[in-house]
């Protein structure tokens, strides 16, 4: 299927630092280059989804692999399959392993995460699934973070959220431009032919349509 917004080719791009964020892309991901191929039509989107991405996701006062969770907590829920599909290589080399996602939707009554895991994933579900801001997410939530990581924190879930939404409706896939690495894809996507195998599988996890675990309380 045709993505409903053009990739633009890199071959027809003249912008060699575009190029160079695109190759990062292709060796490192999230984003993988797909995604960047349809921002790059508007260069100032490109720059401001990869600026921010740098700035907010892979460096900044909040513990990255709590982002990580938050992002595959919004891929979760809104079924964004290509965004989904993506792990954060910085997450895994600081020690998260493919059980760490396992459980997300269901992260109040899981044993696989801490109390602080639970708060940040209680605050994706809240501003994902417009649930109440209540006193009492917001006591869980000064808890275990100070106000420049909850501003952090909330302010990339929100970018990731819109992000996901926009991308799932625009059927693009992975592989389909600068195919031929593997950086960031989830186990069992690496590749066209094992992401068409992984999809087929029955327990695939965006077959199932997700509701949200709490109250956020």
């Amino acid at each position: 299927m045709a993505p409903r917004i053009s990739y633009v080719d890199p071959a027809t791009m003249k912008d060699q630092a575009m190029l160079d964020e695109l190759d990062r892309c292709r060796r490192e991901g999230t984003p993988r280059p797909e995604s960047q191929a349809i921002r790059a039509h508007v260069p100032k989107a490109f720059w401001s989804f990869a600026n921010t991405w740098r700035d907010v996701f892979h460096t900044g006062v909040a513990d990255h692999n709590i982002k990580e969770l938050c992002r595959l907590y919004v891929s979760r829920s809104v079924l964004c399959e290509f965004c989904g599909n993506q792990r954060s290589i910085k997450a895994g080399k600081a020690g998260a392993v493919e059980a760490d996602y396992l459980d997300l939707i269901n992260f109040e009554t899981s044993t696989r995460y801490d109390d602080r895991q639970k708060a940040a994933l209680a605050y994706a579900e809240c501003i994902t699934w417009d649930l109440p801001s209540t006193d009492a997410l917001w006591a869980r939530l000064h808890k275990h973070f100070t106000e420049p990581e909850l501003v952090e924190i909330g302010y990339f879930i929100a970018i990731t959220m819109g992000q996901q939404r926009w991308l799932r409706t625009l059927d693009i896939e992975h592989h389909q431009i600068l195919a031929g690495t593997d950086g960031s894809m989830a186990p069992g996507f690496e590749d066209m032919d094992a992401l068409k195998h992984s999809k087929a599988d029955p327990s695939y996890w965006a077959k199932k349509k997700p509701t949200p675990s709490s109250s956020a309380a």
